[in-house]
Formats: structure tokens, sequence, C-alpha cells
């Protein structure tokens, strides 16, 4: 008697190709989520920056052409806020509030306020000051202290509070007379 086999798989080997096909699988999964996870908080930091990079210019552009920034005072001694003269006469300030984490615009005159930018943990505007001469109108010279420059420092962090970068920028106040 001859002995036939018939081509195909045993029960053995097609459960054996199932376990490795899903030990594979799992692989690719645990991959592909790990791959979305990135992706989603690099997306996070990278809208706030973009953001903050916005506010850093719009503050950089409005103290290089202000026609006056105002001096350190007393009711602001960790630098958070920095008040100025816009070149249009408009009187502005942009302020860090640390219970929101908010940086915002302040127009002075109408009284006003919008956010800049979220998520900001800490914001500083240091400024240089420098002694000019003027004519006081009367025929005379005075003396006054004015702004040299300014310094911003923003702290940022994404949604989930996970990442945290700083931003630093610099400008001269090119009026500040």
């Amino acid at each position: 008697m001859k002995n036939q086999y018939k081509p195909g798989f045993t029960l053995i080997e097609v459960m054996l190709s199932l376990v490795i096909l899903a030990v594979l699988m799992t692989a690719v999964a645990f991959a592909f989520d790990a791959s979305v996870t990135n992706y989603q908080a690099n997306k996070g930091i990278y809208q706030t920056i973009n953001t903050s990079r916005q506010a850093l210019l719009r503050i950089t552009n409005d103290l290089r052409s202000a026609q006056a920034v105002a001096l350190i005072g007393g009711g602001d001694p960790d630098n958070t806020q920095v008040s100025l003269v816009t070149n249009t006469g408009t009187d502005i300030t942009y302020r860090y509030d640390s219970t929101d984490n908010t940086l915002y615009y302040d127009d002075n005159a109408s009284g006003s306020s919008y956010v800049l930018c979220d998520h900001v943990t800490g914001a500083t505007f240091n400024r240089t000051e420098h002694e000019i001469e003027r004519d006081n109108g009367a025929g005379g010279v005075e003396t006054i202290t004015a702004i040299r420059d300014v310094r911003i420092v923003l702290t940022l962090t994404d949604d989930s509070g996970d990442i945290s970068r700083t931003l630093a920028a610099a400008t001269l106040v090119r009026k500040n007379q």
C-alpha cells in the first residue's frame, strides 16, 4: 500500500504562522503609536514656539520704533511688563501674567486687552538706561534718563506642560527721547 500525502499545511504550521504574524503586528502597532504620540508632542511645542516668535517679533518691532519706553517702575519689580508709546502714538503695555501663564497686549488708552501668547511660564523685559541731553523748549538743555535697549526672555511649555523652551530677543530703542 502506498502512502499518499496531500499537499498543504498542517494545523500546527498554520497556528505557528498566525502567532508570528500577531507578534509582528503588535510590534508595528507599538511603533505606530509611539510615532503618533511623538508627532502630537512636537506639534504642540511647535505651535507654541511659532506663536511666541511672532509675539517676540511684534514686541521688538514696537520697541525698536517706539517714541518712548517707560523706565523700570516700582510697581514691576520682576520686570514682567514693558510700557511704551508706539511710533503712531498709542500707549501700550506688554504684560506677563503668571496666574494664567499668558502674555498680554494692553491698550492703555482704551483699557482693552487681548492675549498675545499662551503657555508662557516666565517672561522678563530687562531694560538698559542711558542719559541723553535734549532741548527743554526754553532755550536750554536738559538731561533725561531714557531706555537704550530691551532684552526679552520668554519661557514656554507645550499644552501638556511636558516640554519647555526658552526664547530670547533684544532690540535697540531708536527714537526714545
